[in-house]
This record gives structure tokens, sequence and C-alpha cells, in this order.
């Protein structure tokens, strides 16, 4: 049994943040860092004429919408967020420019010393949608954003 299976501690999903403008946004949660390769399935007959599925990779690596959670912002119109999703809700995107109004950006894991243990890079996001979760007035929870950044390209560098 190879000893670097357990020589390293876990990486505690705890310490994340999303990097958009130079600006670290706290997050409580984060989904859809998911990369997937498209498979191609056929049918044939194999030996003895029994009719077989062979599967191989396609030429298409799929990307799921990002989901993040963070507490939501006292100044909403001051918010880099917000200001993007309502940026695109005025002006839209302008046909023919890939670059307008969608955004690089990173989701970055930190250890319990604030060190860098991981980060997923997303090309040409934007919010897509935002929303609070149910307020109750017999509820000491904070108010949270759920926000859907549709990317077109997600690459796991650390």
């Amino acid at each position: 049994m190879p000893n670097d299976l357990i020589s390293t501690d876990p990486i505690v999903a705890q310490n994340f943040y999303l990097e958009l403008d130079g600006v670290s946004i706290v997050l409580s949660s984060v989904g859809g860092l998911d990369l997937e390769f498209d498979v191609v399935t056929m049918s044939q007959a194999g030996p003895g004429g029994i009719k077989q599925q062979v599967k191989t990779r396609g030429s298409v690596l799929k990307v799921s919408d990002l989901t993040i959670t963070r507490m939501a912002p006292k100044d909403a119109m001051n918010d880099p967020i917000w200001k993007w999703f309502y940026t695109i809700h005025d002006k839209g995107f302008v046909i023919g420019d890939r670059t307008n109004n969608r955004k690089n950006g990173s989701v970055v894991l930190y250890d319990s010393s604030q060190a860098e243990i991981g980060r997923y890079n997303f090309f040409n996001g934007w919010p897509s949608k935002i929303s609070t979760d149910q307020m109750s007035s017999d509820s000491n929870e904070p108010v949270k954003e759920n926000i859907t950044l549709v990317i077109e390209r997600l690459q796991r560098v650390k």
C-alpha cells in the first residue's frame, strides 16, 4: 500500500472564496465544480453476434453551472455581484462580443492557516439568477443568497 495515501491531511471544505475582479467574496457553500466528458454510445454486434454497447469519450467536456451561497450583503447596490447582475439586465450582451459582461474568476480553497490549497478557474461566466433564502420573523439565521453563475469552461489548477 502506498504511504502517500495517508500522509497528508484531507481538504476541509470550510474556507473558500469567490475571486472576481480582484475582490474575494466569502462563500458559505459552492456546487457545480463538475467536469464531465460527453459520452458517445454505439451499438454493435460482438462475439457470437451478441449485441453490445460500446462507449467512448466524445469531443465535448461538459461544465455545470456554478451555484454559490453567501451571506446577503447589506448594501446590494454597491456589491460586485449585484452590480454585475444589473449590468447584464440593463445592457445585455453585445452580439459577436464574447467578452462583453462575461467574467473570468476563481473559487479558491484555503486551509486553516489561510494557505491556498485548491483553485478552480472559471471562464466567461455571468450571473443568471440570484435568489434569497426564505425569511422568518422567528429565526436567528442570517439572510443568505443563492447565485447561479453560468460558465463556459472550468479548470482545476491547484
